[in-house]
């Protein structure tokens, strides 16, 4: 990869590293647009004033537009969703994979035998 290559990737992925970038763009999936108030909802447990500077962000970077409906994907931004589009299938898989790696419960316990009671410290010696 050339150092163009590495610095656009590294610019686009500083980008979607921004706190709710990527909820931001996954909520506008679908098409449709959706008003600040529905976007904060879709995307959930985030502030206006953060929602206020992804909106921004994405905006400037020409993923996200604003029209008389709300706020939807541009083209670009949905060329973005589509090549992320696997994510989904994706973390389906993950999350079974992990669940299977963690381990489980024994169903009932296992009997064990009382130990002895510790014998108590030996009393100080004087000197």
């Amino acid at each position: 990869m050339s150092s163009k290559e590495n610095a656009a990737i590294g610019q686009l992925l500083a980008l979607l590293e921004g706190r709710y970038a990527l909820r931001v763009l996954w909520a506008l999936r679908d098409g449709h647009a959706q008003t600040f108030r529905l976007l904060q909802d879709s995307v959930g447990q985030i502030t206006p004033n953060t929602l206020n500077t992804r909106i921004k962000e994405l905006r400037e970077a020409g993923l996200v537009g604003h029209g008389g409906d709300g706020y939807s994907l541009t083209p670009s931004g949905q060329d973005l969703l589509k090549r992320l589009s696997d994510l989904q299938a994706f973390a389906v898989r993950w999350q079974l994979n992990q669940a299977r790696k963690s381990p489980q419960p024994p169903s009932r316990p296992v009997a064990t035998e009382p130990s002895a009671p510790e014998a108590p410290p030996a009393p100080a010696q004087p000197h």
